[in-house]
């Protein structure tokens, strides 16, 4: 909760200058509770200032040479490269996530940066189209470019705290389109981490802002007229309201998922099923299973079922838990204790509907043991929702149609994983399997920053990925030239 500002609280940054509020929230590990930071809090006065200061931008950053942009997002490359190890440790204090995999994210926070620095510099050419196919076209050409549809609200999760801001930052930039930040509470500092850097850059006043702002004073920035593009990554629930507030703004919604990882008859040496159970045990608890392409689920096909369940169980098995700053630890904790106990109270109820424990279901205090189910019913909550844990189940599947059907029977739809030798085989999971990205030969928990990242059903709507959420941020215009000798 807010609390009465002290000396140490760190300021937010508001239209690209330093700044201080009246409250402050602590930030605390979730390994250990011990206090890694106190940021300062908003006031509302200032929230309008930022939207004030970006909305007054937004011409004069659109018209921004291509260069000056790029130049921008290449420096933050360069500091983020040069101070990796230390945002590595900020990632991982905050949010309570293995240095392994926090090295990982700053990694992909670099090159989101260096994608949209060269996107910034291609993107936006324009299109030429002749248009005397037509008697009265005759003489004209239409020239189609593409410009911002104004101020951005980026809304990031807790989960990947540096790089989920980076996809919502650096695309804005790339197009000249202001760009309002807020971190999750429980992770500001790698966000503001990113406001520092671009302070150290010739961007305009106002073309960003990275704001810790409450949850619960959200719907009015939602509302805001002056910011008609909202992109959001998090909970299911929460994206939805924002969409069903916001009917006529760009929304983009990233949300939840109940990743599949299917694993196909064709895939049957023992070289396939130790690289499958490897991939499936890895991904299944990397980030505390708090990612939404995290494996939840592994369909196999019966005909290797019995051989790759027990490798799946070793795998899980072997992964060390503990503290986060650990080079060895592959597993931390949860973003919270209560986090913890959600994930602890969803497996006893699938265990009391009659799931079988294969490994796991123990917590102490905000981790929780990776964990591992058989037979888990399909109407208990780690049946039908994102249990955004270290938690699996494994299931049976006669053939890959039905494989394919028990992947289809969730109201997600972000990723697969298919797990195939066979080509056509693969060609008909991408077909069939009503899901934003199709991962053969490894689990859905592979992403390329590159490409369009996203989802079906109730996994959101438009794509992230720095070329994609650039054109999600613009709109096509058209000028039609009259009277050319073509």
């Amino acid at each position: 909760m807010p609390h009465t500002k002290n000396a140490a609280t760190q300021a937010f940054w508001l239209a690209g200058r330093q700044a201080t509020g009246d409250d402050t929230l602590d930030v605390t590990s979730p390994w250990d509770n011990r206090l890694v930071g106190t940021v300062s809090v908003p006031t509302p006065a200032q929230v309008e200032e930022a939207v004030a200061a970006a909305a007054a931008v937004a011409d004069e950053f659109a018209a921004t040479p291509a260069h000056v942009r790029a130049a921008a997002l290449d420096h933050v490359c360069r500091r983020v490269t040069e101070r990796s190890e230390e945002i590595a440790e900020l990632i991982s204090a905050e949010n309570g996530k293995p240095m392994k995999w926090a090295r990982g994210e700053v990694g992909r926070c670099i090159s989101v940066f260096r994608l949209a620095a060269e996107e910034a510099r291609r993107f936006n050419g324009g299109a030429a189209q002749r248009l005397d196919t037509d008697p009265g076209g005759v003489g004209r050409l239409a020239l189609t470019r593409r410009f911002p549809r104004g101020p951005v609200l980026g809304i990031a999760p807790f989960n990947f705290p540096l790089n989920l801001c980076a996809h919502k930052v650096a695309p804005a930039i790339a197009v000249g389109t202001p760009i309002l930040l807020k971190p999750a509470p429980a992770t500001p500092l790698s966000g503001l981490l990113i406001g520092e850097l671009l302070a150290e850059t010739d961007l305009p006043a106002g073309a960003w802002s990275v704001l810790p702002v409450p949850n619960d004073r959200m719907p009015d920035l939602v509302a805001d007229e002056r910011l008609p593009v909202v992109s959001f990554t998090g909970s299911a629930p929460v994206g939805w309201s924002i969409l069903d507030s916001a009917p006529r703004k760009r929304v983009t919604l990233e949300l939840g998922g109940n990743g599949a990882a299917i694993v196909l008859g064709d895939y049957a040496s023992e070289a396939d099923l130790d690289w499958a159970a490897q991939r499936i045990a890895t991904f299944s608890n990397y980030q505390g299973g708090q990612s939404c392409i995290s494996v939840q689920r592994v369909i196999a096909d019966a005909s290797v079922y019995d051989r790759l369940v027990p490798r799946i169980v070793q795998g899980v098995e072997a992964l060390r838990t503990g503290d986060p700053s650990d080079p060895a630890t592959d597993v931390g904790p949860l973003v919270s204790e209560d986090a913890a106990k959600r994930v602890e109270a969803w497996v006893e109820e699938a265990v009391s509907a009659g799931a079988k424990l294969l490994t796991g279901g123990t917590r102490d205090g905000a981790t929780y043991a990776p964990t591992v189910l058989e037979d888990v019913p399909a109407d208990t909550k780690i049946g039908c929702d994102e249990v955004f844990g270290p938690v699996m189940s494994v299931t049976r599947a006669e053939g890959e149609e039905q494989a394919y059907a028990m992947a289809n029977d969730s109201p997600f739809g972000l990723q697969a994983g298919v797990f195939t030798h066979d080509v056509q085989a693969a060609f008909r999971a991408q077909r069939q399997l009503e899901v934003g990205g199709v991962i053969v030969g490894d689990v859905p928990s592979y992403r390329a920053d590159q490409m369009p990242y996203g989802g079906a059903k109730q996994s959101g709507v438009g794509r992230e990925g720095v070329q994609f959420a650039m054109e999600d941020y613009t709109y096509e215009r058209v000028m039609v030239l009259t009277g050319l000798d073509l």
